[in-house]
């Protein structure tokens, strides 16, 4: 994810795939170290845009889990239509990919962990003292959190109906509901399942959290540790 004002790399990791949840963790990464941006600038990839037809134009009333998120942050989603526009993103992984293989190579790292360890801890901060320089405009366009709920919005999250025998199914993992004061029964609810940046997943009606739980379906007790600031990617 890169600043498009300063040219600044603001987070680099290794993922098996673009996926959803590389890019959630991404987001949550840059917001949480910078605050929100203004916009966000990608390609049409599927975890970013839903395009009804190949090479179209994209479909907005049918968000994606990014563009849920996105929009509930306040940040303008731009697309990139143009060769132009995608070269930008291009240019950058070049870059990236020139450099890294070698210096990884060098360091005689060969391990996932180990490569985003080098990232992390010198591989970014060589990248911004070669190539970022100072804004045209000293005023910054990234938001401070003040207190938002990064990791309810910056999420996986999809609907289920809670079964006869309390349970919640998410990814064929039994989610087992305690039971809820005033309610004999949570059976027929319908309900929000989000799966965090930490992999915590979560339950919920309304703005009430019936649980939580890790991975493999395990209770987590219900009070959650407040966010860190966090900050985004590619703007404009």
């Amino acid at each position: 994810m890169l600043d498009d004002a300063t040219k600044r790399l603001l987070y680099a990791q290794l993922w098996p795939t673009e996926s959803t949840a590389a890019v959630v963790a991404a987001l949550h990464a840059v917001c949480t170290a910078w605050g929100v941006p203004i916009a966000l600038y990608t390609d049409r990839a599927g975890w970013a845009f839903y395009t009804p037809k190949a090479g179209g134009p994209v479909d907005r009333t049918h968000p994606t889990q990014v563009g849920r998120a996105l929009a509930h942050l306040g940040i303008e989603h731009i697309g990139a239509y143009s060769p132009q526009a995608r070269g930008r993103g291009e240019r950058l992984n070049r870059t990236v990919q020139g450099r890294l293989v070698n210096e990884l190579d060098r360091a005689g790292i060969t391990t996932v962990a180990a490569a985003n360890a080098y990232l992390t801890e010198r591989f970014i901060a060589d990248y911004n003292g070669e190539f970022a320089h100072p804004p045209a405009d000293p005023t910054s366009a990234f938001v401070p959190l003040h207190g938002v709920d990064l990791d309810g919005i910056l999420c996986e999250s999809t609907e289920r109906t809670v079964g006869p025998d309390n349970v919640v199914t998410l990814d064929a993992v039994a989610l087992q509901l305690a039971k809820q004061p005033g309610r004999r029964t949570c059976a027929g609810l319908r309900v929000t399942v989000r799966r965090d940046v930490h992999g915590v997943v979560s339950v919920w009606h309304g703005a009430r959290c019936l649980g939580r739980y890790d991975g493999q379906g395990g209770p987590l007790p219900l009070d959650r540790p407040k966010n860190a600031r966090a900050h985004l990617p590619q703007i404009g």
